[in-house]
């Protein structure tokens, strides 16, 4: 895998709310949230009161739905397809890359495959967390599914490399929004403190997907990589429709276009493809100090300026409410999750790659010797969920889960080529371990310090900035290993085309034909890969120091909230009593349908049984013929 290929992001859904001496304030149970111009102002800390300035008044409707056991479980059926089909994809095609690359004869530019997912599934983030509230939470997630199908069909079509990079690029803007809607929808049906109890549906989906994914990308040809997600995705979507029972939203289609904040959406767009783009350029493509680099990078930055002046001061329904960032817990989460997106994203590109290059592993076998990383996270984060349920307290979790990610980092940066697969494989766990711990924690701690309204903002900004750390991780640390292999590189005269080959796929080192066909010794091969794991010791040692900085950040920012809302019995009763009455009325209209039928039948006598056909209800409506199977009218009407 080419070190300047950015490591498309699986990102594990494991995220949800509360306030310090007090519960969150309570939100009274109506079917809308009135959102004021400018109510930023003042964070709420305590009971609603009026805003003393509603120039502006947009109605949004609240979703929330506390739902029973039995949906709680379908409804986290239905997102887990959702999720699992962002895991397979990022995880096939990044094995899948090495033939990618070798079909459209692509080299170094095959990197921007996954880069231009990840480019666009970044950028896109912060805006599904608003237009899912303007639109319902289940019209973004089936729109953000079908962008995602749509590009993955057009992909497999790709006719040059060009094309596909565009495609990965318009299916990434639909695969950004996957994750974070799923969490959204996760908060809107289940409380704070109960989430653990179901997290683990998600995180056996999660796994699943990181195990057998770089075995079908393996052994699938350039098209089917694309192509394998598909009846997935539609089953997905298909019970996303029919499973989800979400709330919609009220207004026309007209009131709901109206409440987008459209220059908002632009300046978000446009800020982050000017800041991304330099990122991936950087020490890899092109120097960082050239101006390709420096021009839109600063451009970039006075963009994100003018996103968070029309944000706080001109937007009517701001995309990234700034009012957000007054909360200390919401703050110190955005810190820590960006330090998370740094480590989490390096090590799932660095480990597999170093696998391939000190260990000589081939990419599936490499993929699939990282399952030790990501099968403890995903059982730390259950466990993790299990004692927020039970206890209410995920301070000290997040604490222990940085203090330990940083000795997994710490024990990681000193592996070598010599290094017992074992002890290997030990180090991994302990940083899975530590990862876990971090994720859902922080989206709990996050969603329990703001208001209702504000829930599904939070977690998609959450989102945003765990996969902008994880952009810096992989710019940052491919500077690192480029450095480090140049330096090694130096001292042996080596061509300048042997060189650059070397620094711009490291994993050559690892195969015994590509040294031949590079005219490299072996002793000069061992040279380099003495300095690619100077690089990569590196790179850990940073990883160490910024998990360590995290926890320092997570014990002072970090504050314990109440995870149990004063509105919550109340939502839950109306919840029963909205399921009742839909059940109520289904169960009405299927009475009056066999009232319909015996009255067509007409009085009986004695022992008659009359069978007749049953036609449908539009062509009852519509007075068509029916040439159906006779059914018992009675029985039919027992039945019901």
């Amino acid at each position: 895998m080419p070190a300047n290929a950015a490591m498309p992001m699986p990102d594990a859904a494991h995220n949800e709310q509360e306030f310090d001496g007090s519960s969150v304030a309570a939100q009274t149970v109506h079917d809308t949230i009135t959102v004021h111009e400018r109510d930023e102002h003042e964070p709420q800390t305590g009971a609603s009161t009026p805003h003393k300035r509603p120039a502006s008044v947009i109605s949004l409707t609240d979703q929330t739905n506390l739902l029973p056991f039995r949906k709680v479980l379908a409804v986290f059926s239905g997102l887990s397809l959702c999720i699992l089909v962002t895991c397979l994809d990022s995880t096939i095609v990044a094995t899948a890359l090495p033939t990618i690359s070798a079909t459209f004869d692509a080299g170094s530019v095959s990197s921007w495959v996954p880069s231009a997912y990840l480019l666009t599934s970044t950028a896109f983030q912060p805006l599904y967390g608003r237009c899912t509230d303007i639109f319902g939470r289940k019209a973004g997630l089936c729109l953000a599914m079908g962008i995602f199908m749509i590009g993955s069909l057009a992909s497999g079509f790709s006719r040059s490399i060009l094309q596909l990079i565009i495609l990965r690029g318009f299916a990434g803007a639909g695969g950004g929004g996957i994750v974070s809607i799923a969490q959204i929808v996760i908060s809107d049906v289940v409380t704070l403190r109960d989430r653990g109890k179901y997290q683990g549906i998600i995180g056996v989906v999660v796994a699943f997907g990181y195990a057998i994914g770089p075995l079908i990308g393996g052994a699938l040809s350039e098209k089917w990589c694309f192509w394998v997600t598909l009846p997935i995705s539609l089953i997905a979507v298909c019970v996303v429709l029919l499973v989800l029972p979400l709330k919609r939203v009220e207004g026309d289609i007209k009131r709901k276009l109206f409440a987008v904040d459209y220059l908002g959406a632009l300046l978000t767009l446009a800020g982050c493809t000017l800041v991304l783009l330099p990122l991936i350029w950087g020490g890899v493509t092109f120097p960082w100090t050239s101006a390709v680099v420096l021009a839109p990078l600063f451009s970039g930055l006075v963009v994100v300026s003018l996103f968070c002046i029309w944000e706080w001061k001109g937007a009517r329904l701001p995309i990234v409410p700034m009012y957000i960032f007054k909360h200390v817990t919401v703050t110190g989460v955005y810190i820590t999750m960006f330090i998370n997106g740094i480590i989490f994203y390096s090590s799932l590109f660095y480990l597999p790659q170093f696998f391939q290059v000190a260990l000589g592993y081939s990419p599936i076998r490499s993929g699939v010797f990282l399952l030790p990383v990501l099968v403890s996270q995903t059982l730390a984060s259950f466990i993790s969920g299990q004692i927020i349920s039970r206890t209410g307290r995920y301070r000290n979790i997040i604490h222990s889960g940085f203090t330990i990610w940083a000795v997994g980092c710490g024990c990681l940066s000193t592996v070598t080529a010599t290094t017992s697969h074992g002890l290997l494989v030990f180090f991994m766990l302990i940083a899975g371990v530590g990862a876990g711990q971090t994720l859902q924690t922080t989206t709990v701690a996050a969603q329990a310090s703001v208001s209702r309204k504000d829930m599904s903002v939070v977690t998609a900004v959450r989102n945003f900035i765990r996969l902008l750390g994880g952009t810096f991780a992989l710019a940052i640390d491919a500077s690192i290993i480029n450095n480090s292999l140049r330096h090694s590189t130096a001292s042996l005269g080596l061509p300048t085309s042997t060189v650059n080959a070397i620094v711009g796929d490291p994993t050559l080192l690892g195969s015994r034909l590509s040294l031949t066909s590079l005219d490299i010794s072996p002793a000069a091969a061992a040279h380099i890969l003495r300095g690619y794991t100077s690089g990569f010791r590196v790179v850990f040692i940073l990883n160490a120091a910024l998990a360590a900085a995290a926890t320092i950040a997570s014990v002072v920012m970090i504050r314990q909230k109440n995870l149990t809302r004063d509105d919550e019995g109340a939502l839950r009763a109306k919840a029963r009593a909205e399921l009742a009455e839909h059940e109520k009325h289904s169960s009405h209209k299927m009475d009056e349908k066999c009232k319909d039928l015996e009255g067509n039948a007409g009085p009986r006598t004695g022992n008659e049984i009359e069978m007749t056909a049953v036609p449908s209800l539009e062509n009852r409506k519509s007075g068509a013929n029916f040439d159906g199977p006779l059914v018992d009218q009675e029985s039919v009407c027992d039945k019901v």
